[in-house]
């Protein structure tokens, strides 16, 4: 031991790193004694280059269930390759359990095997020392689901995790810290070590090595470019402490192999990129990449993509989501995710594969709206779009084809036409070859074709690419319990039903195909649908086909099990599901979504959902003589769903509400703003310091209310407001408005400021007289450089009130902000008076409340509140996503925020845009109930004051075996 720790000081001073110690931090985390910790640290980097020690006997180690370990190829769970084809899920911006199954199931059933989560610390955690896992917080459930779907997990639990969120996914308290956050300063490391205690719990309780879960791998930090690995390697020492056992990696951003090897590197390295961007305004085609180059720094370990482009985000005022998934729809899937296939990846993660909400105030706003639709394959109301079925293609051909987990380069073979590069790679085991064939140029979508030869084979097959292609074709194959000589067919999938082999194969169609198998005597060939020749010749049967809907082939005899060949067009492929039962995968036809399937003896039950009526076809051992779906008998069509309509929106009462800003308001009970010194790196430019979060005050509206006596002449207002990007804020003097600034659309931590002019006669010399200021904080910044941005100031920055001779009058504020709810969280609530005293709950009553209809003119700038009920009756066993639509002149200058049944749902910028349909989850929506719906209207002028015309939309009607719970309120 003396031996292990000279060496490890020594390590520590090659190194460059500085031990230093610290005091026990608050009461009631596990603070660990920092030199201890970091030697401990370190001692774990450091032994990881060592020669391995003998292990201990066996009778002294703990029990392990499982084993994930890995080679430079892929994981192995239990010794048996995986190819990890994960999906980005955020439970916290889909606020409900029984839509987090809906979309685990989605994504499961589209052939994804594991999930990637982020831990958002700042969703659970409203003060320090304060934590909630339960309900729409309870992750310990969410692990659960993801687990009986039958997903694996990627587990990243931070502490900083980008996202787009609210400060990255820190808690807003954190915000106050003196130390600076991502390293290893002492109050913020006390922070992530507690949170690291109370997630890790959950955590370790779910891991696939010894917790009795699926999490397969753990995360340290995320893109994180600072270069202080004492962190980095304390931020392993806890995990490891917690009890973490799965392996440890980091998502480093950009391709760089920071923290790849080293002091502070985790075992595993990952990386990340979105070669679209995020301009979805993009019309040229990215560039497709060799990412060969990462494997000498990446070494004898398996490549991982910690998150690759599945969308993008869409800024304020940007060109809508749809525009994103267009950028990045299949051709861009095909391209790029073949790649990765090629490339191996065998840790492949696509961010996103469904968005969802940034529901209250979890936005950063510098980059996102409400909505975070991310252009991903499953849209915001977890309907798949055009995107999901070259995903379902490719997931299902990894998922069947186990022979690609373990392949190596040949390299690149001739063909006839060098416009087509075709790439050939071989499993070393089994000896089949895959042949990657796209253009040579990946940015050209011009029609081509190539003549090359199959290795070890007469044949000299001709592939197409018709347009922006990627195929991976397989050659000296095992398909099944038959022998795949090659297809210039793609495989989706195939199945051994036991009585008989069931292949899928594809292209695009119109284009030709030829599929050649070996038997060792002819074969009978039947027909039963389609255009197909069949001609023998060597032992070799060979097909010729042109992809147009789907063709149907039965090969029996010739010394193999018989086989039911399915030749389609990539279409018509995609609508067919690969379910697993306990008995092995079956496949399904016709519905909308297969979700699962159990078997038992002649009996299928199919779960599943179905957008109409329409017939099933399954095909599965010939035993199975009743096929069930959602619990009924199917004789061979499934139902659809009943037609539904949304009722108006109707009964609204309104009230203008901006108290605060009468002189005679009492704000005594609010919080004085008389602080003279802050530990934000911003320094103010006057005193106090009037940032919103040193005083506790962290989301959504602040009020401000200044006092002075006046001496009559002051004449300039000068004030300096941070709000984030498209954020506003208002400003009276003894109730009169002074007008109301609006910061725009640009990047940046968006301070903006304004004099205004105190009108002659509005003050009252020698007597009380009030500044309010109304300020939105749209959100805080992420912190991705690890330059503490996050804590870029909100609320008031600067104030004073000057005569024109420069004469300045003293102000003494008070501030007053909004309250964590239990129930909804820290994030649902802001400032407006009308949050403060309840008008968005159910309970409250709008007594005195003016009735009005939708459009309405308002008569003054400034806030008023819109409030209705609708009852809702939707069809049982049925999935409609409803939205709430807004309907108006852009010119108007307003901005609405949204509650439902007390939960703040969106914002919404009448001039800005460009959301203007909020989806209202269900379970906060009560589908069968009485809804309560409350709008908080912010208008920046009395022209153009009011709202706009209001709807309910349906945004999808489908069956579905979901049921979902609605949410307390």
């Amino acid at each position: 031991m003396n031996a292990l720790l000279s060496f490890t000081v020594a390590a520590v001073a090659l190194s460059g790193l500085t031990v230093l110690a610290t005091t026990p931090g608050p009461a009631g985390g596990r603070r660990r004694e920092h030199t201890v910790r970091v030697f401990a640290a370190l001692v774990t980097v450091i032994a990881a280059t060592l020669p391995a020690a003998p292990g201990p006997a066996a009778a002294t180690a703990p029990p392990r269930h499982h084993t994930v370990t890995y080679d430079r190829y892929s994981l192995m769970i239990d010794g048996h390759r995986e190819w990890l084809w994960s999906a980005e899920f955020h439970y916290f911006r889909l606020p409900s359990q029984d839509l987090w199954r809906d979309q685990l199931e989605k994504l499961k059933a589209t052939g994804f095997n594991a999930v990637s989560l982020y831990f958002s610390w700042g969703y659970h955690s409203p003060a320090p020392g304060v934590y909630d896992f339960t309900g729409v917080r309870d992750v310990g459930r969410l692990l659960d689901i993801a687990e009986d779907v039958g997903l694996y997990v990627i587990a990243r639990p931070g502490p900083y995790i980008n996202a787009e969120a609210d400060a990255g996914g820190f808690p807003a308290w954190l915000t106050t810290q003196r130390g600076r956050a991502r390293t290893n300063a002492d109050d913020y490391e006390a922070a992530w070590e507690e949170w690291y205690d109370h997630v890790d719990a959950v955590i370790r309780r779910h891991q696939l090595t010894d917790g009795g879960g699926s999490v397969v791998l753990y995360q340290i930090e995320n893109e994180y470019d600072g270069p202080d690995a004492v962190y980095m390697a304390e931020l392993m020492a806890a995990a490891r402490a917690d009890g973490i056992t799965v392996p440890l990696f980091h998502n480093d951003k950009g391709r760089n192999l920071r923290w790849a090897s080293g002091a502070g590197a985790p075992e595993l390295y990952g990386t990340d990129t979105y070669p679209a961007g995020f301009d979805c305004n993009r019309t040229s085609f990215p560039v497709v990449t060799d990412y060969r180059f990462l494997r000498p720094g990446v070494g004898d370990r398996p490549f991982i993509w910690g998150e690759f482009q599945g969308g993008a985000f869409d800024p304020w005022g940007g060109p809508g989501y749809e525009r994103c998934r267009a950028m990045t729809g299949p051709a861009f899937e095909r391209m790029f995710y073949d790649n990765n296939i090629e490339n191996q990846f065998t840790v492949h993660n696509v961010y996103m594969a469904y968005g969802g909400t940034n529901w209250g105030w979890q936005a950063d706003p510098n980059v996102v709206y409400t909505s975070y639709d991310y252009g991903a394959a499953f849209d915001e109301q977890r309907v798949p779009t055009d995107k999901v079925a070259v995903l379902k293609q490719q997931a299902y051909l990894l998922a069947s084809v186990e022979d690609l987990r373990r392949t190596d380069d040949l390299g690149q073979q001739a063909g006839t036409d060098p416009a087509v590069r075709v790439w050939v790679k071989r499993n070393p085991d089994t000896g089949a070859r895959f042949y990657f064939v796209r253009h040579q140029d990946p940015t050209s979508a011009a029609p081509v074709s190539t003549t090359f030869a199959v290795d070890g084979t007469p044949y000299t097959p001709t592939v197409a690419l018709n347009g922006r292609d990627f195929k991976i074709l397989a050659a000296g194959y095992d398909l099944a319990r038959q022998r795949l000589v090659y297809s210039t067919s793609e495989i989706m999938a195939q199945v051994d039903l036991g009585d008989r082999d069931v292949a899928l194969l594809h292209g695009r169609a119109g284009e030709p195909g030829e599929t050649v198998l070996r038997y060792d005597t002819q074969p009978r060939v039947e027909v039963v649908s389609g255009d197909v020749t069949a001609t023998w010749s060597d032992g070799d049967l060979r097909l010729g086909y042109v992809h147009n809907g789907l063709a149907r082939v039965r090969v029996h005899g010739g010394g193999r099990p018989p086989l039911e060949l399915l030749l389609a067009d990539s279409d018509t492929a995609s609508t067919f599901w690969r379910v697993d039962t306990q008995d092995g995968p079956i496949l399904a036809r016709g519905p909308y979504l297969v979700r699962s399937a159990e078997s038992r003896g002649s009996t299928l039950r199919l779960r599943g959902d179905a957008s109409t009526a329409g017939p099933l076809e399954v095909f599965a051992p010939r035993r199975v003589r009743a096929v069930y779906w959602n619990g009924e008998r199917v004789r061979g069509w499934v139902p659809g769903p009943a037609r539904v309509t949304l009722p108006s929106l109707t009964g609204w009462r309104y009230t203008r509400d901006v108290p605060e800003a009468d002189p005679a308001f009492d704000d005594a009970r609010w919080v004085a703003a008389d602080h003279t010194t802050t530990d934000n790196p911003a320094r103010p430019a006057t005193l106090p310091v009037l940032y919103t979060d040193d005083y506790g005050f962290h989301h959504g509206d602040v009020w401000y209310r200044g006092h002075f006596t006046a001496t009559g002449a002051e004449s300039a207002l000068a004030l300096t407001a941070g709000t984030g990007r498209a954020g506003v804020w208002s400003v009276w003097v003894n109730g009169v408005g002074l007008g109301t600034v609006a910061t725009g659309t640009a990047s940046g931590n968006q301070n903006s400021s304004r004099t205004f002019t105190v009108p002659a006669g509005l003050l009252r010399p020698g007597s009380d007289n009030v500044v309010s200021v109304l300020v939105r904080d749209m959100g805080h910044n992420e912190n991705g450089g690890s330059n503490d941005n996050h804590k870029a100031p909100r609320g008031l920055l600067a104030a004073s009130l000057t005569a024109a001779d420069g004469t300045a009058t003293t102000l003494t504020w008070r501030i007053q902000g909004g309250r964590d709810d239990r129930l909804r969280g820290p994030l649902n609530f802001g400032g407006l008076h009308g949050e403060r005293v309840g008008y968005p709950l159910p309970g409250f009553r709008p007594r005195g409340w003016s009735a009005v209809t939708l459009p309405h003119q308002d008569v003054a700038p400034g806030v008023a509140w819109y409030r209705t009920t609708v009852r809702l009756d939707l069809p049982r066993g049925q999935d409609v996503p409803v939205g709430l639509r807004f309907t108006d002149d852009p010119a108007r200058h307003y901005r609405v925020l949204i509650f439902v049944n007390g939960w703040q749902v969106g914002q919404y910028v009448n001039d800005l845009g460009p959301q203007r349909v909020f989806t209202l989850p269900q379970g906060i929506l009560r589908h069968q109930g009485v809804n309560t719906i409350a709008l908080a209207v912010w208008s920046a002028d009395a022209a153009t004051a009011g709202l706009g015309q209001v709807s309910l939309t349906a945004l999808g009607n489908h069956t579905t075996p979901i049921r979902v719970r609605d949410l307390p309120v």
